[in-house]
């Protein structure tokens, strides 16, 4: 779809594939993404100020400028583990009051994980790679991010 657009030709299905090799399980996969996308996204404060009505992300600009705002790094996620087989969807709402976007995916150990999507070994909590970038450094953010109460779903795609 247009929020999340991707072919055969796109470089996140192929890093996607390379990120899920090593992986024994679809959490696996899930982690091994999530992880490349807060360790090697950098969040664009400068795209966020000034990001206009109607945008879309390039899911290729994105890994080659290795940056990004949270539709970027949400779509980016999207199109890797959907193209290894795992249901995602992009979710688009808000983030206490910050219009925002992350994902939920489907696990089907678990099934449905909506807007808890990281397994610390005892606890699900919040899979959101932007927020997640900052929420390494920040006990805040972390905080944040742990609380789905904190998020609003407009849109789900």
């Amino acid at each position: 779809n247009q929020f999340v657009n991707y072919d055969t030709d796109t470089k996140a299905v192929t890093l996607g594939a390379e990120l899920a090799k090593p992986a024994d399980t679809d959490l696996d996969v899930v982690t091994g993404i999530y992880h490349f996308a807060v360790d090697n996204i950098a969040y664009d404060d400068e795209k966020a100020r000034n990001v206009k009505s109607g945008y879309l992300p390039d899911i290729d600009e994105t890994l080659e400028t290795k940056t990004g705002i949270c539709f970027d790094y949400a779509a980016l996620m999207t199109c890797m583990l959907r193209t290894q087989g795992i249901p995602t969807k992009l979710q688009i709402g808000y983030a206490g009051d910050i219009y925002h976007a992350w994902i939920s995916c489907y696990l089907a150990e678990t099934g449905w994980v909506d807007d808890i999507i990281h397994f610390d070994g005892e606890k699900w909590t919040m899979m959101d790679p932007t927020f997640g970038v900052d929420a390494k450094k920040n006990k805040k953010t972390k905080k944040f991010i742990e609380n789905e109460k904190n998020y609003t779903v407009k849109y789900s795609r």
